[in-house]
């Protein structure tokens, strides 16, 4: 809207005496004049602000009345819902007065963000319910466990989440209003839905990206609306209020649970074992309103078919709310529900009923469209409706959520009975870390698992007592147990909307096997307290030498604490073996950390590696002497000097926040290392600061364009013993500056290898997603000789692919340490003449710059957070590079 100046034709001369005795007032005029003027001026100009928003009782039905002394929201916000993007401070302030005031609400902070932001849950129902939750909750969850049926009366537990992406705002603005509804409703609508019901209710999945993305729109927002989708308040600045601290994706990490967001969620997920779950989201602009079931055939082939049917009811009512309102919406097309750790899917596979909404995205506060004009107020709206056709949807299928709930119990059982595997076993290897990392997974998602206690082989891999558990696939988690081993490579739809694999034993790198009946039959099976951990060893202050090895998980971040403290470290690039200070010999592998007493170590060097050993849980060797018994002795020139690294990971416009953000959380988390984060147009101002001295460099995905100054910079700084690296497509400006001398298999041969001589225009969308790589496990041959492969115990690695970039180097082993195996293909879809097309390519390739050293990684190392079994090879270039020939 326009800003309008409100006067009449009659009037502009008294307007023009207006301004006529103001700009005389320097020229003499008295105040009394001025004062008349300005007056004047006011009562003729009027400034109309276009703020958007509107009161609370203008979102919701008018078939309920409210109670005069539950606060609404604009009354603690001081504006209306959707006049400004709300901050989740506000939000929290809202919550805590709802449940203050009204004796249906309990509030609970289930857990803090990274940036210590709360997270809350709201249990609504009515006030009896309330006194008897927990009794209430107990009864659920034992006819859950049981399968056992419930009666008509048993209530119904939602779960009510809103805007896991934080610049997808409307659910939780949206929830302001639910909330209000359902604190403040009366009346017999409400009756039907407390009475006999509960309502967990989560205003804000992602607090720290919604408030990012609020700061964003309402600065850009002025009093009049800008709907012009090229005005800076719809075009978000690097990072975007999507991801949450670390700039990851939430609504990845259901299963995956690397952040505290999803950690609490989970514990609250199952503590409850909701009958539905709501996942609010956004889309493009352009786009309408898209609610489940979506497309039958896209669905995870281990959620039951009655889900889809349940849902498909739950739209009927979604639809009908719309319908009334002439609102445009769409259903069974676009959008999957494969990927188990999605917030509409991983509730598929635990009987309750996952449904994404997606509701086109005005991007601040208005918005041009090809459905012309879309309001933030509006998007907002469309929410509630759905939120409130939900409940509406339920109550009337109340009966058949029910018997499903008790019913999935049962099939999950005789699913179980009749699967050709008894369970998995898995085996904990060299490295506790990862293992205990794994461990820790699945006690959150409530799988369950016992130990071995005598030794076992299976394809002769030997799982020893006490290093191995096995997991029984008889147990009420079946369907996720079979989810995170899965290798299926083959679906029914091969169209993916995310990845199409997330096999956890692979993500880990740990050795597993599935078992048939007979051959779990010959299992010994101990409780988890008989699982071995690692075993920490006595630090002998007197010691000649202090050694332990990089096979551990976390090697690097023991070296790198100690490196902080001063402690001067040598790392061995090669075999040997070393006498105990109790005169054991021990075989340390290349990369093993060697600290000598003698190169002036502090004082306290034996007590700071005796902490260390303590919080990281690697152990520590207490060495006799400096002659070793196999290999070369600890002064060998073969063991190099370790110098603190300083890291710059390239982020800004043009990056990926993703990968970018993957770094910074695997050195900030797991490793302890303080990396700087540049934008690419300061890079290479950085190299020029003479106070800072960087020693390696991280390109991840992204579109650089560097200056030809800026890359000589870049050039000279690697010549000078500098160490770049870089991952997918960094790869390609890698190879056009000459960094790297790989060629990338162009899109031309790609299309080469696939036939379309038979098919027709509505194939296209199909042969597009079989040129895709959506999300794979690819396996890799290794040179655990490289120093990029110090600390691995295999000759293969299992890889995760999520793109068709295809990487053609040298067939040197100095050059390319790893390539794609002739058979690469391990879990997860891509089309035969795409895993042709892989096979042998180059997965990681070096070459030498001067004294420096380029790195090239052609898939993601840190993926999600989850793939520990990659993480080393990014610690390998940080802290084994100078090895690097």
């Amino acid at each position: 809207m326009l800003a309008k100046l409100h006067y009449s034709t009659k009037n502009s001369r008294f307007k023009f005496a207006a301004l006529l005795a103001l700009s005389s007032f320097a020229f003499g005029a008295t105040i009394s004049q001025q004062a008349y003027a300005q007056q004047a001026l006011n009562s003729t100009v009027t400034l109309t602000p276009d703020v958007g928003g509107q009161p609370v009782t203008a979102y919701l039905p008018d078939s309920v009345t409210y109670n005069p002394n539950i606060p609404t929201p604009e009354s603690v916000l001081g504006a209306n819902i959707g006049e400004w993007h709300v901050r989740h401070d506000q939000v929290v302030n809202y919550m805590k007065v709802l449940a203050e005031k009204s004796d249906r609400i309990t509030l609970e902070e289930t857990g803090r963000t990274h940036e210590n932001r709360p997270l809350l849950l709201l249990t609504i129902t009515s006030p009896s319910n309330r006194k008897n939750i927990e009794t209430l909750r107990k009864q659920h969850i034992n006819a859950m466990e049981s399968g056992d049926k419930v009666g008509s009366d048993a209530p119904l537990v939602f779960y009510m989440g809103y805007s896991i992406h934080g610049n997808e705002p409307s659910g939780t603005n949206a929830s302001l209003a639910l909330a209000y509804y359902l604190a403040a409703g009366e009346g017999k609508e409400i009756d039907a839905l407390l009475d006999n019901n509960i309502v967990l209710f989560d205003p804000s999945f992602n607090p720290d990206g919604l408030s990012r993305f609020a700061q964003w729109a309402n600065m850009h927002k002025g009093k009049q609306l800008v709907s012009d989708s090229r005005h800076r308040e719809h075009d978000e600045g690097w990072p975007s209020g999507r991801t949450n601290h670390y700039w990851f994706d939430l609504n990845r990490d259901w299963l995956l649970l690397a952040h505290p967001e999803s950690q609490a969620r989970i514990k609250q997920f199952h503590k409850w074992r909701p009958h539905i779950l709501t996942d609010f989201h956004e889309m493009g602009t352009d786009s309408t309103y898209f609610f489940q079931p979506g497309v039958r055939s896209r669905k995870n082939p281990l959620t039951p078919d009655e889900n889809v049917t349940l849902t498909e009811a739950l739209a009927q009512y979604h639809a009908a709310a719309f319908d009334e309102q002439g609102e445009l919406y769409f259903t069974q097309e676009a959008f999957d529900d494969f990927y188990a750790g999605k917030g509409s899917t991983y509730p598929d596979l635990h009987g309750s009923i996952g449904i994404l909404f997606e509701q086109a995205s005005s991007r601040g506060h208005l918005q041009d469209s090809i459905n012309g004009k879309l309001a933030f107020k509006d998007t907002i709206a469309n929410q509630i409706t759905t939120s409130l056709s939900t409940f509406r949807g339920a109550l009337a299928n109340k009966a058949a959520i029910l018997d499903y709930q008790s019913g999935f119990v049962k099939s999950t059982q005789s699913l179980a009975k009749k699967d050709e595997h008894s369970g998995f076993v898995v085996g904990v290897s060299n490295d506790t870390g990862r293992f205990n990392a794994f461990i820790a997974l699945l006690n959150q998602h409530h799988i369950r698992y016992e130990v071995l206690t005598e030794n076992h082989e299976v394809n002769k891999v030997r799982y020893s007592a006490g290093q191995a558990i096995y997991i029984s696939t008889n147990q009420p988690q079946y369907r996720l147990v079979k989810s995170i081993f899965s290798t299926q490579t083959s679906f029914e739809n091969n169209t993916f909307y995310d990845v199409s694999t997330w096999n956890l034993a692979l993500a880990f790198n740990l050795d597993y096997a599935p078992l048939d009946k007979g051959d779990a039959r010959g299992l010994e099976l101990g409780a988890r307290d008989t699982l071995k951990q690692a075993t920490l060893n006595s630090i002998q202050s007197d010691a000649y030498a202090y050694a332990f090895s990089w096979q551990h998980y976390y090697a690097p971040a023991m070296l790198q604490t100690l490196l902080e403290a001063g402690v001067k470290v040598r790392s061995s690039e090669k075999p040997f073996s070393a006498v105990q200070y109790n005169g054991k010999n021990i075989a340390l592998q290349p990369g093993s950390i060697i600290i000598p007493k003698g190169l002036g170590q502090p004082e306290n060097v034996a007590s700071i590696l005796k902490s260390v050993q303590q919080q990281l849980q690697v152990p520590v060797f207490s060495l006799r002497s400096g002659l070793t018994p196999t290999g070369n002795d600890l002064g060998s020139r073969s063991m190099k000097p370790v110098a603190l690294p300083q890291v710059l990971i390239v982020g800004g416009e043009g990056t990926s926040e993703y990968e970018a953000g993957e770094m910074w959380h695997y050195f900030d988390t797991k490793v302890g290392l303080p990396a700087s984060i540049v934008d690419q147009h300061n890079v290479a101002r950085a190299l020029s600061d003479p106070s800072v001295t960087y020693t390696h460099i991280l390109f991840p995905s992204g579109r650089y364009h560097f200056s030809d100054s800026e890359n000589e910079k870049i050039e000279d700084w690697v010549k000078a013993g500098g160490v770049v690296i870089g991952q997918k497509s960094a790869l390609r400006y890698f190879a056009e500056h000459k960094w790297l001398d790989i060629e990338m298999v162009s899109q031309e041969s790609i299309d080469n290898a696939f036939d379309d001589s038979e098919l027709s225009y509505k194939d296209g969308a199909s042969l597009y997603a079989r040129k895709l790589v959506a999300g794979a496990v690819f396996e890799a041959n290794i040179d655990k000789s490289h120093p990029l492969f110090y600390g691995y115990d295999d000759d293969t690695l299992p890889m995760f692919k999520t793109n068709n970039m295809i990487v053609e180097a040298s067939n040197s082993p100095f050059v390319t340490p790893a390539r794609y195996t002739d058979e690469p293909l391990m879990a997860g879809f891509s089309d035969n003449a795409m895993v042709a097309l892989m096979a042998e390519s180059t997965a990681v390739t070096t070459q030498k710059m001067g004294r420096g050293v380029v790195i090239g990684f052609t898939d993601n190392t840190q993926f999600r957070g989850y793939w520990y079994g990659t993480n080393k090879m990014l610690a390998n270039a940080i802290y084994q590079s100078h090895f690097i020939r």
